[in-house]
């Protein structure tokens, strides 16, 4: 039990840390290959900060653990716009502006809903997964073409900034990109591990785990990357990295560890609460970005809603449990 604990501190203290170099030297790598600071922004620093939850829901899938693999990609989801969001907007109410992070929100409502039609009947087939992949390739085509033939979006400003101020030399970016992705797979490995070694030594099962020890832990870069956009006044990034991270995990994360181990029996809850929760948040944040007759903004007090939503579901996972 104790070594699993600190295969789980030591497995996110770890992903959190490789996570950073791999974005780094991604972005830095593809800005000295000459891609705009908008393809940069939406595509490569999009997967980058996806990346945990991508490793580890595929460690976990080719583990035989894919209700962990489907828990984590839910889970993130769930952590991303609650809790995320919800401290970003308690440190500085999140204004938007970018009309792509406006495109992609509905494009999350259609994507989060098209999954929910697929767990319904109660599995992940393959073609369930190769459908999500299929999501996943067109949503990033359009961000392509967005990212190449969008001008001036108060998101290609921000990026533009953010892109400018790397520092790393081609040598470095290369190395830092290499490496970071490797430490990503070994300390997914060891998260992984250490979650079902945990979910066994309590006796529940590994979808909670995923849904929460395991979601939090990997949706720790997303939270460091938003309150530092926030704090810079880069509203548009602090909420385009959330609505993105959920595209990638809807599509790409739950996609690729279904492919890998479908998922033939899904408990009815999975749909009833996860999707459930999942879905109400995605919608509420649509509806504080568009505003609808006021300024689209997510207030303090709206900050605050989400992060009592994030404590109120977690906290029933929790007692819901030990106490079955």
């Amino acid at each position: 039990m104790m070594l699993a604990l600190l295969a789980i501190l030591g497995g996110f203290m770890l992903l959190v840390w490789s996570a950073d170099r791999f974005v780094e030297g991604a972005a830095s790598t593809a800005k000295y290959a000459g891609m705009p600071a908008l393809l940069i922004g939406m595509v490569v620093v999009g997967f980058g900060t996806s990346a945990p939850e991508m490793v580890v829901s595929a460690m976990a899938a080719s583990d035989g653990n894919p209700a962990l693999a489907l828990g984590n990609g839910m889970g993130s989801n769930i952590v991303n716009i609650s809790l995320i969001l919800g401290v970003t907007a308690l440190i500085a109410p999140i204004a938007v502006q970018s009309s792509i992070v406006r495109k992609e929100l509905p494009i999350l409502i259609v994507a989060s809903f098209f999954f929910g039609c697929l767990i319904f009947d109660g599995d992940l087939s393959p073609l369930d997964a190769t459908l999500l992949l299929v999501g996943f390739l067109i949503f990033i085509t359009w961000s392509i073409y967005s990212g190449l033939y969008s001008s001036n979006d108060a998101l290609e400003t921000e990026f533009t900034q953010e892109i400018n101020n790397q520092t790393l030399s081609l040598q470095a970016a290369i190395f830092w990109l290499l490496v970071g992705l490797i430490l990503l797979v070994l300390s997914s490995r060891v998260l992984v591990w250490g979650a079902v070694e945990i979910a066994t030594a309590l006796g529940v099962s590994d979808l909670i785990i995923g849904l929460t020890i395991v979601a939090l832990g990997t949706s720790l870069p997303e939270l460091a990357a938003s309150i530092v956009a926030a704090q810079k006044g880069e509203h548009d990034i602090a909420i385009g990295n959330v609505v993105g991270s959920n595209m990638f995990n809807t599509l790409a994360v739950i996609g690729i560890a279904g492919g890998i181990e479908p998922i033939m029996q899904i408990e009815p809850m999975v749909f009833n609460r996860d999707w459930s929760v999942m879905m109400i948040l995605t919608i509420m944040l649509f509806v504080m970005v568009f505003g609808f007759g006021r300024q689209g903004r997510i207030t303090r007090k709206e900050g605050a809603m989400l992060l009592l939503s994030y404590f109120a579901y977690s906290g029933y996972l929790i007692f819901d449990s030990f106490s079955g």
